[in-house]
């Protein structure tokens, strides 16, 4: 038998990508529509794992079901942490990934330290009250102009200085390997696997 959680997200990657890490622990990860609830959860909260832990408590309840749900964004040095947790609203409704990079590159522009890092919040609320948190973080800079096709967001302008490659320019595998969401999932699902053991 196995458990079912929902995953507090409509990015139909996200879901893949949850799927396959946690079908080892025999868990059945459903979207908020196969699970038949709908919540637009305000994103209040100062921090990643504040976020993330509104979102899977506000879909955990709305669902009766053990919810998992992540917040992350990126953070440059020069710009004091920003755009941090506004990373997905950065410069306002109605600007897309690449004008948000866009942005980003000039707000940096004549910045002498390009010093960044993405950071991931996993949380998962239970119906018994019981909550799981993780983190991850990869560190990296910001590039002077966007590269590569791959990715999504901010990938086309975060570097990883040792790969000489930013996010968009490295493949899905390469990029797992790294990211903070890939560390960030692998730390929740040794957590996760402890806590169904009990």
């Amino acid at each position: 038998m196995s458990e079912k959680f929902v995953l507090a997200t409509h990015n139909p990657g996200k879901l893949a990508e949850m799927r396959a890490i946690l079908s080892g622990l025999g868990v059945e990860v459903l979207s908020p529509a196969e699970a038949g609830v709908e919540v637009d959860v305000e994103e209040t909260g100062s921090t990643f794992a504040e976020n993330a832990m509104l979102k899977a408590k506000a879909v955990c309840a709305s669902a009766c079901l053990p919810a998992i749900a992540d917040d992350s964004g990126l953070c440059a040095d020069a710009l004091n942490g920003g755009p941090g947790v506004y990373s997905a609203r950065y410069g306002g409704e109605g600007l897309d990934d690449r004008k948000r990079c866009l942005l980003l590159l000039r707000n940096l522009r004549g910045q002498t330290t390009r010093a960044a890092h993405f950071s991931c919040a996993v949380a998962c609320a239970f119906p018994n009250g019981d909550t799981l948190e993780a983190e991850g973080r990869c560190d990296g800079a910001i590039a002077f102009a966007p590269l590569g096709e791959g990715g999504f967001g901010y990938d086309p302008v975060f570097l990883i200085p040792e790969k000489g490659k930013t996010f968009g320019q490295l493949s899905s595998e390469e990029k797992s390997a790294i990211s903070h969401r890939g560390k960030a999932l692998a730390a929740f699902s040794e957590k996760l696997g402890t806590y169904l053991k009990k």
